[in-house]
Protein backbone atom coordinates (compact mmCIF):
# COMPACT_ATOMS: atom_id res chain seq x y z
CA UNK A 1 0.00 0.00 0.00
CA UNK A 2 1.38 3.33 -0.48
CA UNK A 3 3.35 5.52 1.96
CA UNK A 4 0.68 7.21 4.33
CA UNK A 5 -2.02 4.82 4.41
CA UNK A 6 -3.11 2.76 7.34
CA UNK A 7 -0.98 -0.38 7.87
CA UNK A 8 -2.97 -3.92 6.97
CA UNK A 9 -1.61 -7.33 8.59
CA UNK A 10 -3.78 -10.11 7.60
CA UNK A 11 -4.64 -13.20 8.53
CA UNK A 12 -6.79 -15.23 7.45
CA UNK A 13 -9.59 -17.32 9.37
CA UNK A 14 -12.72 -18.17 7.12
CA UNK A 15 -12.46 -14.55 5.21
CA UNK A 16 -11.95 -12.79 7.99
CA UNK A 17 -9.32 -10.32 8.91
CA UNK A 18 -7.78 -8.43 12.18
CA UNK A 19 -7.95 -4.65 11.65
CA UNK A 20 -4.87 -2.62 12.00
CA UNK A 21 -5.35 1.03 11.78
CA UNK A 22 -8.28 2.87 10.12
CA UNK A 23 -7.79 0.49 6.30
CA UNK A 24 -11.34 -0.30 5.25
CA UNK A 25 -11.64 3.56 3.19
CA UNK A 26 -8.46 2.26 1.79
CA UNK A 27 -9.29 -0.85 0.65
CA UNK A 28 -12.14 0.58 -0.93
CA UNK A 29 -9.95 3.30 -2.60
CA UNK A 30 -7.27 0.85 -3.98
CA UNK A 31 -9.53 -1.97 -4.86
CA UNK A 32 -12.03 0.23 -7.21
CA UNK A 33 -8.79 1.79 -8.07
CA UNK A 34 -7.05 -1.08 -9.39
CA UNK A 35 -9.35 -4.19 -9.52
CA UNK A 36 -7.43 -6.01 -12.02
CA UNK A 37 -3.91 -5.75 -9.69
CA UNK A 38 -6.43 -7.04 -6.85
CA UNK A 39 -6.40 -10.66 -8.24
CA UNK A 40 -3.33 -11.49 -7.30
CA UNK A 41 -2.24 -13.23 -4.19
CA UNK A 42 0.16 -10.61 -3.10
CA UNK A 43 -2.79 -7.68 -3.71
CA UNK A 44 -5.12 -10.12 -1.88
CA UNK A 45 -3.00 -9.98 1.41
CA UNK A 46 -2.35 -5.93 1.19
CA UNK A 47 -5.86 -5.33 0.46
CA UNK A 48 -7.63 -7.68 2.60
CA UNK A 49 -10.67 -6.44 5.11
CA UNK A 50 -9.88 -6.35 8.74
CA UNK A 51 -12.40 -6.75 10.70
CA UNK A 52 -12.64 -7.13 14.49
CA UNK A 53 -14.39 -10.35 15.97
CA UNK A 54 -16.61 -7.37 18.56
CA UNK A 55 -17.54 -6.06 15.47
CA UNK A 56 -19.50 -9.80 15.25
CA UNK A 57 -21.99 -9.62 11.78
CA UNK A 58 -19.32 -6.71 10.08
CA UNK A 59 -16.72 -9.42 9.87
CA UNK A 60 -19.31 -11.41 7.39
CA UNK A 61 -20.87 -8.53 5.42
CA UNK A 62 -17.77 -6.33 4.62
CA UNK A 63 -16.25 -9.80 3.70
CA UNK A 64 -18.96 -10.23 0.70
CA UNK A 65 -18.08 -6.46 0.51
CA UNK A 66 -14.27 -7.54 -0.34
CA UNK A 67 -15.19 -10.39 -2.53
CA UNK A 68 -17.03 -8.04 -4.96
CA UNK A 69 -14.60 -5.40 -5.00
CA UNK A 70 -11.78 -8.15 -5.91
CA UNK A 71 -13.63 -9.23 -8.99
CA UNK A 72 -14.32 -5.71 -10.13
CA UNK A 73 -17.85 -5.49 -9.00
CA UNK A 74 -19.25 -2.65 -6.82
CA UNK A 75 -20.12 -2.66 -2.92
CA UNK A 76 -23.56 -1.64 -3.36
CA UNK A 77 -24.31 -5.53 -4.68
CA UNK A 78 -23.71 -6.17 -1.05
CA UNK A 79 -26.88 -7.98 0.19
CA UNK A 80 -26.86 -7.39 4.16
CA UNK A 81 -29.02 -10.14 5.91
CA UNK A 82 -30.65 -7.97 8.35
CA UNK A 83 -30.73 -4.98 9.90
CA UNK A 84 -27.67 -4.59 12.14
CA UNK A 85 -25.36 -5.48 8.94
CA UNK A 86 -27.25 -3.22 6.79
CA UNK A 87 -26.16 -0.56 9.70
CA UNK A 88 -22.55 -1.77 9.75
CA UNK A 89 -22.09 -1.98 6.10
CA UNK A 90 -23.70 1.91 5.82
CA UNK A 91 -21.27 2.98 8.53
CA UNK A 92 -18.08 1.45 6.43
CA UNK A 93 -18.76 4.15 3.84
CA UNK A 94 -17.35 2.20 1.07
CA UNK A 95 -17.37 4.51 -2.45
CA UNK A 96 -18.71 2.10 -4.34
CA UNK A 97 -21.99 1.53 -2.14
CA UNK A 98 -22.95 5.04 -3.41
CA UNK A 99 -26.14 5.05 -5.21
CA UNK A 100 -24.95 5.60 -8.84
CA UNK A 101 -27.58 6.99 -11.64
CA UNK A 102 -26.30 7.11 -15.35
CA UNK A 103 -27.50 9.64 -17.90
CA UNK A 104 -27.71 8.86 -21.49
CA UNK A 105 -27.82 12.00 -23.39
CA UNK A 106 -29.38 10.84 -26.84
CA UNK A 107 -30.70 12.52 -29.90
CA UNK A 108 -34.27 14.53 -30.49
CA UNK A 109 -35.77 11.15 -32.17
CA UNK A 110 -34.69 8.78 -29.47
CA UNK A 111 -35.67 10.22 -26.81
CA UNK A 112 -38.32 8.45 -25.98
CA UNK A 113 -37.27 5.00 -26.33
CA UNK A 114 -33.44 5.43 -26.27
CA UNK A 115 -30.86 3.47 -28.27
CA UNK A 116 -28.51 0.70 -28.74
CA UNK A 117 -25.68 2.38 -26.54
CA UNK A 118 -28.44 3.30 -23.90
CA UNK A 119 -29.63 -0.08 -23.65
CA UNK A 120 -26.08 -1.11 -22.84
CA UNK A 121 -25.92 1.62 -20.23
CA UNK A 122 -29.31 0.49 -19.07
CA UNK A 123 -28.05 -3.31 -18.86
CA UNK A 124 -24.41 -2.24 -17.10
CA UNK A 125 -26.38 -0.26 -14.60
CA UNK A 126 -28.73 -3.19 -13.61
CA UNK A 127 -25.65 -5.41 -13.52
CA UNK A 128 -24.11 -2.73 -10.87
CA UNK A 129 -27.32 -2.59 -8.60
CA UNK A 130 -27.50 1.37 -10.53
CA UNK A 131 -30.21 3.24 -12.39
CA UNK A 132 -30.04 4.69 -15.72
CA UNK A 133 -32.18 7.38 -17.39
CA UNK A 134 -32.01 8.52 -21.20
CA UNK A 135 -32.25 12.78 -21.80
CA UNK A 136 -32.19 14.44 -24.65
CA UNK A 137 -30.21 17.56 -24.39
CA UNK A 138 -31.45 19.35 -27.40
CA UNK A 139 -34.98 19.15 -26.05
CA UNK A 140 -34.09 20.84 -22.74
CA UNK A 141 -32.48 23.30 -24.49
CA UNK A 142 -35.34 23.64 -26.75
CA UNK A 143 -37.59 23.92 -23.73
CA UNK A 144 -36.18 26.25 -21.32
CA UNK A 145 -37.35 28.95 -23.48
CA UNK A 146 -41.32 28.17 -23.82
CA UNK A 147 -44.58 28.55 -21.99
CA UNK A 148 -46.53 25.45 -19.85
CA UNK A 149 -49.08 24.97 -22.45
CA UNK A 150 -46.20 24.90 -25.58
CA UNK A 151 -43.98 22.59 -23.28
CA UNK A 152 -46.74 20.22 -23.17
CA UNK A 153 -47.67 19.98 -27.00
CA UNK A 154 -43.74 20.01 -27.57
CA UNK A 155 -43.21 16.88 -25.50
CA UNK A 156 -46.21 15.40 -26.93
CA UNK A 157 -45.16 15.23 -30.85
CA UNK A 158 -42.05 13.97 -29.18
CA UNK A 159 -43.70 10.93 -27.48
CA UNK A 160 -42.59 12.38 -24.15
CA UNK A 161 -44.96 12.59 -20.99
CA UNK A 162 -42.86 14.77 -19.00
CA UNK A 163 -39.36 16.16 -19.27
CA UNK A 164 -35.58 14.91 -18.91
CA UNK A 165 -35.16 16.95 -16.06
CA UNK A 166 -37.99 15.50 -14.41
CA UNK A 167 -37.16 11.84 -15.33
CA UNK A 168 -33.66 12.83 -13.69
CA UNK A 169 -35.15 14.12 -10.58
CA UNK A 170 -37.65 11.24 -10.39
CA UNK A 171 -34.99 8.26 -10.98
CA UNK A 172 -32.70 10.48 -8.46
CA UNK A 173 -35.52 10.16 -6.14
CA UNK A 174 -35.89 6.49 -6.22
CA UNK A 175 -32.76 5.64 -6.07
CA UNK A 176 -32.35 6.83 -3.13
CA UNK A 177 -35.65 6.61 -1.52
CA UNK A 178 -36.58 9.58 -0.96
CA UNK A 179 -40.39 10.98 -1.06
CA UNK A 180 -42.44 14.62 -1.19
CA UNK A 181 -45.12 16.10 1.03
CA UNK A 182 -46.64 19.10 0.78
CA UNK A 183 -47.57 22.08 3.35
CA UNK A 184 -49.92 24.62 1.86
CA UNK A 185 -51.21 27.65 3.28
CA UNK A 186 -52.96 31.01 2.00
CA UNK A 187 -49.48 32.72 0.56
CA UNK A 188 -47.76 29.67 -0.41
CA UNK A 189 -47.01 26.05 -0.77
CA UNK A 190 -43.58 23.90 -0.13
CA UNK A 191 -42.40 20.79 -1.06
CA UNK A 192 -40.34 18.96 1.69
CA UNK A 193 -38.27 15.56 0.73
CA UNK A 194 -38.22 13.13 3.48
CA UNK A 195 -37.01 9.51 3.84
CA UNK A 196 -39.31 6.12 2.16
CA UNK A 197 -41.15 5.03 5.31
CA UNK A 198 -40.62 7.80 7.43
CA UNK A 199 -43.44 8.51 10.37
CA UNK A 200 -45.62 11.99 10.89
CA UNK A 201 -43.14 13.11 13.23
CA UNK A 202 -39.88 12.32 11.53
CA UNK A 203 -41.96 14.04 8.19
CA UNK A 204 -42.61 17.05 10.54
CA UNK A 205 -39.07 17.39 11.89
CA UNK A 206 -37.88 17.76 8.32
CA UNK A 207 -39.47 21.09 8.73
CA UNK A 208 -38.22 21.85 12.29
CA UNK A 209 -37.30 19.89 14.95
CA UNK A 210 -39.89 21.45 17.33
CA UNK A 211 -42.08 20.02 15.26
CA UNK A 212 -41.10 16.35 15.60
CA UNK A 213 -40.47 17.15 19.59
CA UNK A 214 -43.54 18.16 20.23
CA UNK A 215 -45.35 16.09 17.59
CA UNK A 216 -49.29 15.77 18.15
CA UNK A 217 -51.15 14.85 15.11
CA UNK A 218 -50.90 15.76 11.43
CA UNK A 219 -53.76 17.25 9.52
CA UNK A 220 -53.50 15.01 6.06
CA UNK A 221 -54.62 14.97 2.76
CA UNK A 222 -53.86 12.70 -0.29
CA UNK A 223 -52.84 14.17 -3.13
CA UNK A 224 -55.19 12.88 -5.58
CA UNK A 225 -57.81 14.05 -3.03
CA UNK A 226 -56.31 17.76 -2.87
CA UNK A 227 -56.41 17.57 -6.53
CA UNK A 228 -59.70 16.31 -7.60
CA UNK A 229 -61.73 17.99 -4.93
CA UNK A 230 -59.81 21.51 -5.55
CA UNK A 231 -57.89 22.22 -2.34
CA UNK A 232 -57.98 21.97 1.68
CA UNK A 233 -62.10 23.08 1.48
CA UNK A 234 -63.77 20.92 -0.75
CA UNK A 235 -61.36 17.40 0.80
CA UNK A 236 -62.69 19.08 4.13
CA UNK A 237 -66.20 18.61 2.80
CA UNK A 238 -65.95 15.12 1.61
CA UNK A 239 -64.62 13.98 4.66
CA UNK A 240 -60.85 13.14 3.10
CA UNK A 241 -59.26 15.13 5.86
CA UNK A 242 -58.02 12.88 8.21
CA UNK A 243 -56.02 12.83 11.27
CA UNK A 244 -52.83 10.88 11.73
CA UNK A 245 -50.86 9.65 14.51
CA UNK A 246 -47.28 8.99 15.64
CA UNK A 247 -47.40 5.77 13.57
CA UNK A 248 -48.65 7.22 10.36
CA UNK A 249 -46.11 6.42 7.59
CA UNK A 250 -46.35 9.82 5.28
CA UNK A 251 -47.37 8.77 1.36
CA UNK A 252 -45.89 10.31 -1.59
CA UNK A 253 -47.52 13.50 -2.23
CA UNK A 254 -49.62 13.98 1.15
CA UNK A 255 -50.81 17.47 1.86
CA UNK A 256 -50.17 17.82 5.74
CA UNK A 257 -50.73 20.60 8.35
CA UNK A 258 -48.94 19.60 12.00
CA UNK A 259 -50.04 20.42 15.44
CA UNK A 260 -46.96 20.34 18.20
CA UNK A 261 -46.52 21.85 21.41
CA UNK A 262 -42.96 22.48 22.90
Amino acid sequence: MRRGQPTVHVKWDQATAVLAGDALQSLAFELAAHPDGAQSDGARADLALSLARAAGGQGMVLGQALDLLRDGKPARLVEPKDDEEARLFEQAQLLTAKPVLYVCNVAEEEAASGNELSEKVFAKAEAEGAQAVVVSAAIEAELVGMDADDRTEYLAELGLEETGLARVIRAGYDLLGLKTFFTVGPKEARAWTFPEGAKAPQAAGEIHTDFEKGFIRAETIAYDDYVALGGEAGAKEAGKLRQEGKDYVVQDGDIMLFKFNV
